[in-house]
């Protein structure tokens, strides 16, 4: 008889009830600016962020930061591929003539424009290869498979708020909201944006964030959260506290959420003590806590594929508030297990953390695997396969 098991390393678990206590966010060396948006590569290490005329990117989660060559524009979307490679970045229109999108083939070393019409851009996904992307403009969404080279318009007149994407670039969700008269809408795509149909007529999101696989999905609707766990058939609210959301990130497998709040006026209608806040959540949304970190002007908020790395950009209020943070909490990766063709594949979470593949025919005696490790882009997950024996084998990992 073929046995085999697996085993994850307990040290490197963090218990949930723990997890508000273990949160630590830090300021980064980003400089002062007006921060609008961020985006994270899979394991964290790539950052991108925008803001009022410039875009900085980050090779080391945020320690460093670099000023890259772009035009002096309000930028108000960026997008990464999983590897951070691949960067595209969109542009109001709001006090200009027309907003622009560009794209880098180099993270951020050099950016291009592309062949899509000026608009008034509000957002944009990339698939995790980075050969997919998706824009919604005020009233169309484009479409490109080959990184942003060419686009095709879908037949889609709304005015779109936000778009999100599954990993490979096939599972759309998009949210429009009609000023004149008020009519909010949630639409989903199954084909990369070739057709839409409206999931539906009563929400309107002004933030959205996906699983890798396009089933859970998470948005802010008014000052609420809601998630669905069907590719947005049917949405629920959770039990956050209502104040201004503006952005929501989500891990790769959907369980792992974080929303972030803007500054409100203490004269305004709303309590200073649910201004500025971020909050999280290790089920999916079904419960949330608060985090300890100092209240912001929040703009945005990115994830890596684990959710255990965070960032979150801050807007100037005034010039002490404007700067991005970051939090790394412990991952305990879960390995999945599959047989294959005769053979066995291993799989987990691209981390957030290196963790090293080890093997023992014994539970005793381990020994680390020179096997090479494949990151699967339509999940994010990482990926081993290997033969099926006819003795034990069991499985962890570890962090070198």
């Amino acid at each position: 008889m073929k046995n085999f098991g697996i085993l994850l390393v307990a040290s490197t678990a963090l218990l949930t009830a723990n997890f508000a206590l273990a949160q630590t966010w830090t300021q980064t060396s980003a400089p002062t600016n007006s921060w609008s948006c961020v985006a994270s590569s899979a394991d964290g290490t790539k950052l991108v962020a925008a803001g009022d005329g410039s875009i900085f990117t980050s090779t080391d989660s945020g320690t460093t930061w670099i000023s890259n060559n772009v035009p002096h524009k309000l930028w108000n979307h960026v997008a990464t591929s999983s590897d951070g490679s691949k960067l595209a970045a969109t542009s109001t229109a709001l006090g200009q003539p027309l907003g622009s999108l560009l794209t880098s083939m180099d993270s951020g070393a050099t950016w291009i424009s592309n062949s899509v019409p000026n608009a008034a851009w509000n957002s944009i996904a990339f698939s995790a290869d980075g050969n997919r992307l998706v824009a919604a403009g005020s009233w169309k969404i484009y479409i490109s498979t080959n990184s942003g080279t060419t686009w095709a318009s879908t037949n889609t007149d709304e005015h779109w708020e936000i778009v999100a994407s599954s990993a490979d670039g096939t599972k759309l969700v998009a949210a429009a909201s009609m000023v004149f008269p008020p009519t909010p809408r949630i639409y989903t795509s199954t084909n990369s944006g070739s057709s839409w149909t409206l999931m539906n007529s009563l929400l309107s999101a002004s933030a959205i964030a996906s699983s890798a696989d396009g089933t859970k999905l998470a948005a802010i609707v008014g000052r609420s959260i809601y998630v669905s766990t069907n590719s947005g058939i049917a949405w629920a609210i959770t039990s956050v506290p209502a104040t201004n959301w503006v952005s929501i990130a989500s891990s790769a497998d959907g369980s792992r959420l974080v929303v972030v709040a803007e500054r409100i006026d203490n004269f305004g209608p709303f309590p200073p003590t649910i201004s500025g806040l971020i909050y999280s959540s290790t089920d999916s949304g079904a419960t949330w806590i608060h985090n300890n970190v100092a209240v912001h002007n929040w703009s945005w908020v990115a994830s890596s594929a684990d959710g255990c790395k965070l960032v979150a950009a801050a807007g100037e209020w005034t010039p002490a508030d404007s700067g991005i943070w970051t939090l790394q909490t412990t991952p305990a990766p879960q390995m999945n297990i599959t047989p294959t063709n005769g053979n066995l594949t291993l799989s987990w979470i691209v981390p957030s953390t290196d963790f090293v593949l080890q093997q023992s025919p014994d539970l005793y005696s381990w020994t680390d695997m020179t096997t090479t490790t494949t990151p699967n882009l339509t999940n994010l997950q990482n990926e081993v396969t290997l033969p099926l024996t006819g003795s034990n084998a069991f499985y962890r990992l570890k962090t070198p």
